[in-house]
């Protein structure tokens, strides 16, 4: 890691300034992970405890930012009930402008002498043929691990927001923000939704750091005991008058009630009000993970793109 720069929260804004300007042309070209609500996410939810492993490069023209490569290097991941995960392998994000795709393969080599020796995975839009090709031509593959009925491709769906039904919520239980409720609820309802995690105290007091996040737009639901059963956050892009939710989750005793329904169609409509005239929302696609897919295709969302899994196997050295 000697000499090498770390991504930082100012990186990321410059990082979502691109996200922005892909979105506002070519939506379908936005890497997994690369878009202005997920990188917001990312990096504010584990720079605390894994920023030390996440070195950056990033490319210029004209004073824009053109071209990014953020590796995540291996790490330890330790997880609300106790246990410690270790992360072995290297997960290379990146994005490049259409106008500048020539870069494809500088960021490429960056990301081999930054991951060498080490697995690497990426995971380009499957839309990009240019980038499909030029990963293929350093040695990356398709990972069949991830491609399989349990595997871990994801897919960006989309909605606009002209008709947005209106929510219903079980008798009791009403739509709180993380302002209401304050820090303690909402890092409970996250961690209670996804146990066990890695979210923390200082996982939010990050997300809360970067630029996009706003609280009125950080939603949950109270149960009538209190309990924040179901939550999610929505990252407003006010330049595309666009709004991504990242993350939805819902506590596995309230599962089933429809609430993450409800309050995906609250969050819509409270997106829609605050300017956002497109929604969109990730998840993954593989046949065997069907429930966030029919969830969100149930509040009107279709597929807008996919990602494509690479992978370049541990002791292939850099093309």
């Amino acid at each position: 890691m000697t000499n090498l720069e770390l991504v930082t929260a100012a990186d990321v804004r410059l990082m979502q300034g691109l996200a922005q300007r892909v979105t506002a042309t070519r939506p379908e070209l936005v890497n997994s992970d690369a878009s202005f609500g997920e990188l917001a996410w990312n990096w504010g939810k584990g720079h605390a405890s894994n920023g030390a492993s996440w070195p950056r490069r990033l490319w210029f023209a004209g004073g824009d930012l053109v071209a990014w490569g953020w590796a995540q290097l291996p790490h330890q991941v330790r997880r609300s009930d106790g246990s410690v995960k270790d992360v072995t392998g290297a997960y290379l994000v990146y994005q490049v402008h259409p106008d500048h795709a020539g870069l494809l393969d500088e960021v490429i080599d960056w990301c081999d002498t930054t991951a060498e020796d080490i697995e690497r995975t990426v995971r380009p839009s499957a839309a990009d043929e240019f980038a499909m090709e030029r990963w293929a031509a350093h040695g990356y593959e398709t990972d069949p691990s991830a491609l399989g009925d349990a595997g871990s491709w994801t897919q960006l769906n989309e909605r606009d927001l002209t008709d947005v039904e209106e929510p219903v919520l079980p008798t009791g239980f009403r739509f709180r923000t993380a302002d209401e409720v304050g820090p303690k609820a909402a890092v409970q309802a996250h961690v209670d939704a996804w146990a066990p995690s890695s979210y923390t105290a200082e996982s939010y007091q990050g997300v809360q750091q970067t630029t996009a996040y706003r609280g009125d737009l950080h939603l949950m639901v109270e149960a009538p005991d209190g309990t924040m059963a179901s939550s999610t956050i929505m990252w407003l892009d006010e330049a595309n008058k666009t709004a991504e939710f990242e993350p939805v989750g819902t506590h596995p005793d309230y599962r089933r009630l429809g609430l993450a329904r409800a309050m995906l169609l609250h969050g819509m409509r409270l997106a829609r009000t605050a300017g956002a005239t497109h929604m969109t929302v990730a998840c993954l696609g593989a046949p065997g993970h069907p429930q966030a897919r029919e969830l969100y295709y149930s509040v009107g969302f279709q597929e807008l793109s996919r990602d494509a899994p690479l992978i370049k196997r541990s002791g292939i050295a850099p093309a």
